[in-house]
């Protein structure tokens, strides 16, 4: 598994698939600020209230020019499907091998409840205009996390 990026780091470059199967990269998001986070499964409890606390808050974000991307190794028609049935106004990205995952450092060995399992670890990272990584949200509280990342930007920003 590779490290995570960590603050001040360059953030690697990816390409993937949305749910519209449309292409996106990180490079097309120069100039914007990127709220990129990594979930692990569509409609599931902790990552649609994830999804819906940033889509809550994604007028504000957009007001800062921060771009939101989620990563998640569901298939793009999944994303499609979970981003319709909740209003989600951002992009979602299927990375059903894991590539952009694995890059990140996100993908491994993780303990619920107890048994360990290989899988994604929530986490967001916020990445400035340039780039860089600014901030790492390890531990992600899915329901006030818009909340949470759009107070950051506004120290950062």
């Amino acid at each position: 598994m590779l490290e995570m990026p960590t603050e001040g780091s360059p953030a690697p470059l990816f390409t993937g698939t949305t749910g519209e199967g449309q292409q996106v990269s990180l490079a097309d998001l120069r100039g914007k600020w990127v709220v990129l986070y990594f979930y692990p499964k569509d409609d599931t409890p902790g990552c649609t209230a994830e999804a819906c606390s940033l889509r809550d808050f994604h007028p504000a974000l957009k007001n800062i020019n921060a771009a939101v991307v989620g990563i998640s190794p569901d298939t793009a028609a999944s994303h499609d499907k979970f981003s319709k049935k909740y209003g989600l106004p951002f992009t979602l990205i299927a990375d059903p091998e894991k590539v952009i995952s694995t890059e990140y450092g996100v993908y491994g060995e993780k303990i619920l409840y107890g048994k360990i399992s290989l899988g994604i670890k929530r986490t967001t990272f916020l990445i400035d205009p340039e780039g860089i990584v600014r901030k790492v949200f390890a531990k992600v509280n899915t329901g006030s996390h818009g909340e949470e990342v759009l107070a950051a930007l506004k120290a950062l920003a």
